[in-house]
């Protein structure tokens, strides 16, 4: 309801809105509106009149009243319990050093490389604990724990020298290490081989405690790949916060990955031959490698964290080394010795260099690789006289950062993959470079310069993600991959550096200032504490704000947009989060604005941030990744120090929190308010704790924010405290904290208008209330935002309204300045200002466009800035103080494009109605309407005199305006002439600088064409449509742009992220940058000098030096959390403008040089061009403007990684687009079990048929799949060789040595968990609770005959955990949170012994292995200890109850495991394993185990085991923890140190071991389940299915093999005989939907291949014999539901979610027909067959069909040779009843009869359950087959005539169509979506969500 207040009395201060009308001019006070809006111009404030956007009313106002005030009695004191504080971790010291032994010919000691310290003292302790690396804490004096002294390592240091590599003590050789004499080298150098790399590896130092303490900057490895093998190094990285990264760079690596705390590069080699199928291995020929990382950047670059020391080195099978050096110098290794010394380099030491034949040359023989890179200058002239090649003198300084290492016989600039390419057998030596190509290769019709060679090396460079100087490293890149060239080839000379330009100053651009406020929300707004500015967001920017200068300062590195801020009471500390999951909070210097620390929430989505008054408390509240509230609280004191933010406390609640404060007097006490509750929090004893406040009858409000009252002298007492807090029904409730009782209630309502109705008698729970978002407090008064747009004043008795302000659109957010004299203001509508109370005037501040801006464009004269927006506004700012000067609105068309007239106070705007209106800026009206389009304006330009102005639609059509008329008459409209498809950016039409030419994209989108502007005359057409192997498809344009009339250039951006140079006389190309970025570039300017190209991509902003020929790649800027739509130049060229979510303004830092000139493309430079691409500005933003980011966003191109089995640590697959969730934190492994999404349970209903097992028609035979979602659901016993697990409802039993399976069914619901007997005799199965059963079933199974000997049920929840007694005498089972029910069993009958409801949830119980009495159970802050008594019969149980000690600060207890008697290890939920002394009851020990929840502990004597969420599986050696015991809780955990981690694919659910703890099986929630051995460190995949849902199943023709796609976005082909996985293809951030597989007769086998297509409407082609993609196409706009071949396997039939069908050649991509008979209605099947009844009346080869979703079905019959297509028959079935389907639709499925070709089956929904057979040459249905349900899949045999159907009752039916009999099947968890017969008939395979199931289909 919107209220209506009545009129102010006295003066009023009020100015007009800018808000706008079409058709009328109404504005007030000097402003004038014109046919679309009312335009705010020029508003002046008048003392006593409206201001802008306000009007404020003083005391006596008669504006809204306060309803009746109520009074609620006080009630008694509530506290809450307190705890100890919690107490420091300790610290492990290193261990004993012995004394060195010598290797000859490795690491011979340089100068100055000993150590002036002590023998005994090369190893340190670890600078600082790490959950990356080496979690295990201990203690140790304080002093241990600093790093070594730098000045004994310089110059350098011989690491395997100092640190005695050959010393067993000192260092760890595992596996396949020797000694070996290198020819090349001529010296002993280690080789480190073996097939799998973690299991063969050199480390240093032995033990992850210690560290090496090495602070040189670089770090050289001298080493050499071993030929056809993969090789890994890790570094064990510490920062100056001592937080310990680990850097890793392989050839196993696909793609750049980044955590807080691991950086893995990608380091790709490959063979420069044809063949590209060993993509990754090293080839032959393989050179020693100078490997120089530069580890002070890496981590600058990446991690945004400054460099402290190496810890640790690990280098990994297969490579050969020689040595590795740390150095704070940079050298260059193909200088070295005493004839370099007066060059300006670092020359390399004797000891380090590599031994060079005279003559020969140093990068001949040998690979130099830096990462990231340096830039050195070296005079050209030495270089000359060394003979050396010319790549060593740099083509142009300037930034080359790269995610990874890149080897190259020539020096090479790194980029974000290190790929090395070495020469094909057939290379000639006189090649020289080539201009750059990219990966793989593309062809370009691009004229070459006269150096270059077809055959010669080509190089691509990646631009930097930070600015980092280029090095002497060319390389090439394509997506996340670099790509360099090893050659032998002498090049020819080229310029040195100088001759190209250097791209000055770095960065080029400074933000100067943003307009727009909001974002995520306008609700965030914040005065400083000294009240001169104001803190906001602006999407990913904060901006602050001087309010009396209107000066702007930036917060910059979020990667989107601000959700919440919060500023501490001294204005020291700000803190931000982010909106995307998961949230990341940054902790800010806000004086300085340097980003403190950055850290990732616990809260998936934080809504609200709070700062205790000192700063050193943090409160968070929002949602966790099930939806659940959750407050958070951090401890920050120590993060200005230098020190880490700390986790003090998490609580989940049930209640809504819609607002959340700390008190300003207790930072331990908080109030939150939300739906229906307000409460009063405290933090104590490391937990949160909330009381609610008893609101009596105002229970049921809706309470939107809060504020504590201040006492006027700022110190007020706690017992004082009163709390405010508003309601969107106008209450206003003052609260007493002390007594958590309400003591006033007052309501907010409307007036009566004059003249109106006598008002009706309202009481406070009733009538029509004001709707209040916001409240703020001072010591004299209460300031309120409401919806009606009105900021209102009180007193704090609100006995009537001080002041009063009325805004444009509904307040959402006021915040009452430090001074209590103004009042912050922000609305909904994207307005910020503030009340000047004294005055009474209100001052805007910033107003905003509240959607994305489309277009923008300058004016010079005036020096403004138009811009229009999907919001339908078009808006005009002042470019000197960003302040909005016209706002013009739209309600029924949408502004699409803008200009400025050249020289009138005009623009043009034109709109999606094809309309285009000239405005007038004097009188705010429109002047002039043309209607000549049809479609929406997609461009409008105008020639620079003002002469002529063009607009372009959507339909293609061209108009051109007489501007010289004062009515600018149209002089011609051209149909047909831009192309319809090309994309919806006014950079698509474009004039030239000196207003002869006009340039468009047209008339197809392939092409661009060149017109006289004044005759439209066309001059030129330029063909771009070459074939984009990549995609598969032709090259489209995206956007033109000319540049300087003298260069006579054109720039036209194209699809495949090209950007082509073109002569725009003569259409030949001058030059190309090529990879520009993952995506299209949507808009480009080239700025009146020719200096600087600035581009649009993506989120970020380029910009390029154009007139450096040997371009060093272009500077990046980010700030944007949307695609920038519109970049473009100031109209004075000192300024950048870009747009997108919000408005940027850059300053340019470049000096202007006014003699500069245009020369043309220098060959050398241009032979030597490369540019990179850039992979996500955003997606590694810090608080830097601009930045490189290493790895592409999921906006980028998705990128293919092809393996022949899943790789180590991970199956591949990734999460999608398309997936519920987005990849966040794996969810803690302790939770309860969480059954796979809801299945309907197995329905009985008329019709089923059950057949008996004799008679069966099916036979299980393998499951594929593992139940990742359960807990303890896989057991193994290695002494007789039983492995069971857990797949869906079914158990699983498998032989590990021949695969077989045996199958026990018989669960109703998803099994939750497993236990098997000591005896190994019995197992024990239990499941959730079904819709068919009241209570859970448990099943025990006899292990030798596979038999369910007992069937027992009890609990009502899901069964969470079972366990045998030590004797196997009692089972115990124990319900889930919701039942907290455990149950004793006695195994002789299995008869209920004994049953108890548990006050708190538990998750997890175990029996004592000393001692059958006694079994412990672990839950929320309590260890339970029961015992056992028996007496006769009958057994009790005794209860003894410990909480855990405050000091371990632990919180949930999550699993446990008993050791070595009296022991029992627990571990918690933040990752700390505790140590209990079962006899006395008592906690004594614990420490810091992992980060994340353990969820598994498994122990021998001396060895423990723990999983955790976060996928670590860790081995503790835990032999001292028993001698602890008597030291009580002063025990420190520095005797127990980890031995081994390996890192699994997913949260760690079960585990089984042997008894020594050396090998066991281990399941993760991904689904995999994998063979762990300790000994060789190593991770085998046992078993492993798609993670996430089964989309299809294809068959080869061979039938010796079959394919599965999955939404997890990978492909998979299986040997069909073992179920064995043999390939796999991963598409990351992609859904794949559909596949299928060619026809025998497509080729020979080794020819066949894949068809896959994905969610984002591409389709793949893959070869399945070389394990490659072949080709992508891109043929639909939308996901792909279907695909086919053709029966001759050249064509490819793929259907969409729109109803389209394409039809493309499966060779070339080409898409050459596209039916659209089905638009409108999903594409859900697609089947082909040979044409083998002649008697439908029409010609072709092949008969197909296609059905979609709204149940038609059309028949063609083709001859796709000839071109050719007709319809043969139309088919369409009635809808059925709502009721009939639950409103969930089944699929629409058709099939041809395999054994009669004129028969056609259909399923679909419809008015009866049924099959329906119709006959093509009769035209008529001739059968229907009823069914129980309605089907959700469909195959018929080809063999024989069996019809198989999947239903969503989970059940499979097998129908014989020639008898009419039918089967049904049980077996599935979920519904049966597919079912597929392999062509032989012999097997028929069914799915369900990610479960396969493959049945035998017997004889019949």
């Amino acid at each position: 309801m919107t209220a209506e207040v009545a009129p102010l009395s006295g003066s009023r201060c009020q100015a007009p809105r800018c808000m706008s009308r079409a058709g009328r001019a109404d504005a007030k006070a000097g402003s004038s509106s014109g046919a679309m809006a009312r335009g705010s111009a020029r508003r002046a404030r008048v003392p006593g009149s409206r201001v802008p956007g306000s009007r404020v009313g003083g005391r006596g106002a008669q504006g809204p009243r306060l309803g009746p005030e109520t009074r609620v009695p006080a009630r008694a004191e509530y506290r809450l319990p307190g705890a100890h504080p919690r107490a420091p971790g300790a610290w492990l010291p290193s261990g004993a050093r012995t004394r060195p032994a010598r290797l000859a010919g490795v690491g011979v000691a340089g100068e100055g490389a000993e150590s002036p310290g002590p023998t005994g003292s090369c190893l340190v302790p670890e600078a600082g604990p790490s959950s990356a690396v080496a979690p295990a804490r201990g203690a140790g004096p304080p002093d241990a724990r600093r790093p070594l002294p730098a000045a004994w390592q310089h110059p350098f240091l011989n690491v395997f020298r100092h640190f005695r590599v050959e010393e067993w003590k000192r260092s760890a050789k595992q596996g396949d290490v020797a000694v070996v004499t290198d020819k090349t080298l001529k010296g002993a150098v280690y080789r480190i081989r073996g097939s799998v790399s973690a299991a063969n590896y050199i480390q240093l130092p032995k033990n992850s405690t210690q560290s090496l303490g090495l602070t040189g900057r670089y770090l050289y490895v001298l080493f050499r790949p071993l030929p056809n093998k993969h090789f890994v190094i890790h570094l064990d990285v510490s920062t100056e916060d001592n937080q310990v990264i680990r850097v890793s760079f392989s050839n196993l690596f696909k793609e750049f990955k980044s955590t807080a705390t691991r950086l893995q590069f990608p380091f790709v080699l490959e063979a420069r031959t044809p063949q590209r199928d060993l993509v990754g291995l090293v080839p032959h020929g393989a050179r020693w490698t100078f490997l120089q990382l530069d580890l002070q950047d890496i981590l600058l670059v990446y991690l945004n964290r400054r460099y402290g020391h190496l810890k640790s080195v690990r280098l990994c099978a297969s490579l050969l080394v020689r040595n590795l050096y740390t150095s704070d110098l940079c050298f260059e290794p193909a200088f070295s010795g005493a004839p370099w010394a007066k060059l300006p380099v670092t020359p390399m030491p004797r000891e380090m260099a590599f031994p060079v034949p005279k003559g020969e040359s140093w990068h001949d023989r040998y690979v130099h690789v830096r990462f990231p890179s340096d830039s050195l200058k070296v005079p050209s002239k030495p270089m000359e006289k060394s003979g050396s090649p010319p790549e060593a003198v740099l083509l142009g300084p300037g930034p080359h950062p790269l995610p990874c290492p890149v080897a190259s016989s020539k020096p090479v600039r790194f980029s974000v993959s290190p790929v090395v390419q070495t020469p094909s057998p057939t290379a000639q030596s006189s090649q020289a470079p080539l201009a750059p190509r990219p990966f793989p290769e593309v062809s370009l019709s691009q004229e070459r310069s006269e150096a270059s060679n077809v055959d010669g090396p080509r190089f691509h460079s990646l631009e930097p993600w930070a600015r980092v100087k280029a090095s002497d490293v060319h390389t090439a890149a394509a997506g996340t991959h670099v790509l360099t060239h090893e050659s032998t080839e002498v090049p020819v000379a080229l310029e040195d550096a100088g001759s190209c330009k250097r791209f000055l100053p770095d960065p080029i651009l400074r933000l100067k200032g943003v307009i727009g406020f909001g974002g995520h929300s306008t609700r965030q707004a914040l005065w400083t504490p000294d009240g001169t500015a104001v803190v906001y967001p602006c999407h990913a920017v904060i901006v602050v704000l001087l309010v009396d200068t209107g000066e702007q300062r930036f917060f910059l590195g979020h990667t989107d947009k601000v959700c919440a801020l919060a500023l501490d009471g001294s204005g020291s500390l700000l803190a931000s989060a982010q909106a995307r999951t998961p949230s990341v909070i940054r902790l800010w210097d806000f004086q300085t604005g340097r980003c403190l620390c950055v850290f990732q929430s616990p809260v998936h989505v934080v809504c609200s941030l709070s700062f205790s008054d000192s700063g050193a408390l943090l409160c968070g509240v929002g949602k966790d990744r099930h939806g659940r509230t959750m407050v958070v609280a951090w401890g920050t004191g120590q993060v200005g120090l230098g020190g880490e933010v700390v986790v003090l406390a998490k609580a989940h609640t049930d209640f809504d929190v819609q607002a959340f404060r700390v008190t300003f007097f207790d930072e331990t006490r908080m109030a939150s308010c939300g739906q229906g509750s307000v409460r009063l929090w405290r933090l104590r004893g490391g937990a949160l704790r909330s009381c609610p406040v008893d609101l009596g009858e105002h229970h049921v409000l809706q309470f939107t924010d809060l504020a504590f009252k201040q006492a006027r002298d700022g110190c007020p007492e706690p017992s004082a405290a009163m709390l405010f807090v508003c309601s969107r029904s106008g209450h206003i409730l003052e609260i007493d904290c002390q007594c958590m009782v309400v003591r006033h209630a007052r309501r907010l309502l409307p007036t009566q208008t004059l003249g109106g109705p006598h008002p009706q008698k309202q009481t406070f729970s009733t009538g029509p209330g004001i709707a209040i978002s916001s409240l703020s407090l001072s010591p004299a008064m209460c300031a309120v935002g409401s919806a009606d747009g009105y900021l209102r004043l009180w007193p704090l008795d609100f006995s009537s309204v001080l002041l009063e302000a009325e805004h444009e659109g509904p307040v959402s957010s006021v915040c009452v300045s430090p001074d209590g004299l103004r009042v912050l203001s922000a609305t909904s509508s994207g307005h910020l200002g503030f009340l000047d109370t004294p005055s009474r005037v209100y001052h805007m501040l910033a107003r905003s466009h509240t959607a994305p801006v489309l277009a923008l464009a300058t004016e010079q004269r005036r020096g403004q800035l138009a811009t229009v927006s999907q919001d339908r506004t078009v808006r005009i700012w002042d470019l000197a103080t960003l302040q909005q000067l016209y706002n013009f609105t739209s309600s029924e068309e949408a502004p699409c494009t803008v200009t400025f007239h050249p020289t009138r106070p005009i623009f043009f705007c034109g709109f999606s109605s094809g309309a285009v209106r000239s405005f007038s800026l004097e009188a705010a009206e429109v002047l002039v309407e043309h209607t000549c389009h049809q479609g929406a304006i997609t461009g409008l330009t105008a020639t620079p005199d003002g002469r002529l102005l063009f607009s372009s639609c959507s339909r293609g059509s061209l108009a051109q305006y007489n501007c010289a008329d004062p009515q600018w008459h149209v002089l011609r409209v051209a149909a047909d002439m831009v192309s319809p498809d090309a994309p919806a950016s006014p950079s698509t039409l474009a004039v030239s600088r000196d207003g002869r030419l006009l340039a468009f994209v047209g008339p197809s989108r392939h092409t661009v064409t060149v017109m006289g502007s004044a005759s439209l005359d066309e001059l030129l057409r330029v063909d771009i449509g070459t074939l984009d192997l990549a995609s598969g498809r032709l090259d489209s344009a995206m956007a033109v742009c000319f540049g300087p009339a003298a260069l006579g250039h054109l720039l036209v951006s194209t699809s495949s992220n090209r950007v082509m140079v073109l002569d725009a006389a003569s259409g030949r190309i001058i030059r190309e940058l090529p990879g520009v970025h993952p995506e299209p570039c949507s808009s480009l300017m080239l700025s009146e000098d020719a200096r600087f190209l600035l581009m649009a991509a993506g989120r970020a902003v380029k910009v390029w030096d154009y007139t450096t020929q040997a371009n060093p790649g272009p500077q990046v800027y980010i700030g944007h959390s949307e695609p920038v739509q519109a970049v473009t130049f100031s109209p004075d060229q000192q300024q950048v403008l870009s747009a997108g979510d919000a408005i940027f303004l850059w300053d340019i830092l470049a000096t202007t040089e006014s003699d500069q000139s245009f020369p043309g493309p220098s060959p050398a430079c241009e032979a030597g061009l490369g540019t990179g691409q850039l992979e996500d500005a955003a997606s590694r933003a810090s608080e830097l403007p601009r930045q490189q980011v290493p790895k592409p966003s999921q906006a980028s191109p998705p990128r293919l990684g092809i393996c022949a089995r899943p790789p180590e640590g991970g199956d591949g697959t990734s999460d999608t687009k398309n997936s519920g969730a987005p990849r966040t934190t794996c969810p803690a492994s302790h939770k309860a079990f969480t059954p796979a999404r809801a299945s309907r349970g197995p329905h009985s209903a008329k019709g089923t048929s059950l057949p008996p097992a004799s008679s069966e028609w099916l036979r299980l035979k393998a499951v594929v799949g593992y139940s990742g979602n359960g807990r303890a659901n896989m057991v193994w016993r290695p002494d007789t060789g039983f492995f069971a697990y857990t797949c869906g409802r079914l158990v699983v039993v498998e032989d590990l040595h021949s695969g077989a399976q045996q199958h026990w069914p018989g669960h109703p619901a998803e099994i939750s968990t497993l236990a098997l007997s000591h005896s190994a005799q019995v197992l024990a199965s239990a499941s959730g609770r079904s819709s068919t059963t009241d209570h859970c079933q448990i099943r025990v199974w006899d292990v030798s005959g596979g038999l369910c000997q007992h069937l027992i049920s009890h609990h009502s929840t899901t069964v969470l955990a079972l366990a045998f007694s030590p004797d196997d005498r009692l089972l115990v089972t124990l319900g889930d949170h919701d039942g907290c029910t455990l149950a004793l069993w006695g195994t002789a009958t299995y008869d209920l012994v004994s049953s108890t409801r548990l006050p708190e949830p538990v998750h997890g119980v175990a029996f004592n292995p000393w001692d059958a009495g006694e079994l412990t159970c672990v839950g929320q802050g309590t260890v339970t200890f029961w015992l056992l008594q028996q007496r006769g019969a009958d057994i009790s149980l005794q209860v003894h109850r410990e909480q855990i000690p405050e000091t371990v600060g632990a919180g949930e207890l999550t699993s446990l495991c008993y050791g070595a008697p009296p022991l029992l290890y627990c571990g918690t939920s933040s990752g700390q394993v505790c140590v209990w002394d079962t006899r006395a009851g008592r906690c004594f020990l614990s420490w810091e185990a992992d980060d994340g929840g353990i969820g598994l502990l498994l122990c021998s004597s001396s060895r423990l085991v723990s999983g955790s969420s976060t996928g670590r599986l860790r081995l503790w050696a835990v032999g001292p923890v028993s001698e602890l015991r008597c030291k009580g809780l002063g025990a420190r955990s520095s005797s127990v140190f980890m031995e081994r981690e390996l890192v699994l694919d997913g949260a760690v659910v079960s585990a089984s071991f042997d008894g020594s703890v050396d090998m066991g099986v281990v399941g993760t929630r991904a689904g995999t389940l994998w063979f762990i051995s300790w000994a060789e460190g190593t991770s085998t995949r046992l078993i492993s299915g798609h993670r996430s849902k089964v989309n299809e199943v294809v068959f080869g023709p061979g039938e010796s093999h079959c394919a599965t796609c999955g939404e997890d976005g990978s492909v998979r082909v299986w040997a069909l005989a073992s179920m064995e996985l043999v390939i796999q293809f991963q598409v990351l951030n992609q859904s794949c939907l559909c596949l299928t597989w060619s026809p025998r007769c497509c080729g020979r086998p080794e020819q066949q291949r894949l068809a896959a297509g994905y969610g984002d409407g591409s389709l793949r082609i893959f070869s399945v014999s070389r394990t490659a993609m072949e080709l992508k196409m891109h043929p639909h706009p939308v996901a792909l539901t279907t695909v086919t071949f053709s029966t001759d396997g050249q064509t490819v039939l793929s259907g969409d979610k729109d109803g389209l069908v394409a039809v493309s050649h499966s060779r070339t991509g080409i898409t050459f027909r596209v039916v659209s008979d089905h638009q409108g209605a999903a594409i859900s099947t697609i089947c082909v067959t040979r044409k083998e009844c002649e008697d439908l009346g029409v010609e072709g080869t092949d008969l197909w069909l296609a059905a979609s979703g709204d149940q038609r079905v059309s028949v063609w019959a083709s001859d796709w040779l000839r071109n050719r297509c007709e319809l043969v028959d139309w088919l369409s079935f009635p809808m059925p009843a709502t009721t009939e389907t639950q409103g969930h639709l089944p699929p629409s499925l058709a099939a041809f009869c395999p054994w009669d070709g004129a028969l056609l089956m259909y399923v679909g929904p419809g008015v009866d359950k049924e099959v329906i057979i119709y006959d093509l040459s009769q035209k008529q249905v001739v059968e229907k087959i009823p069914l129980p349900f309605f089907a959700m899949s469909l195959s018929l045999s080809p063999g024989t005539r069996l019809l198989a159907l999947g239903f969503a009752e989970c059940m499979l039916r097998l129908v014989d169509c020639a008898t009419g009999t039918a089967q049904d099947f049980a077996g599935h968890n979920n519904a049966v979506h597919l079912c597929r017969f392999t062509p032989s008939a012999r097997l028929l395979f069914t799915a369900a969500c990610n479960e396969i199931l493959v049945w035998e289909v017997s004889g019949r």
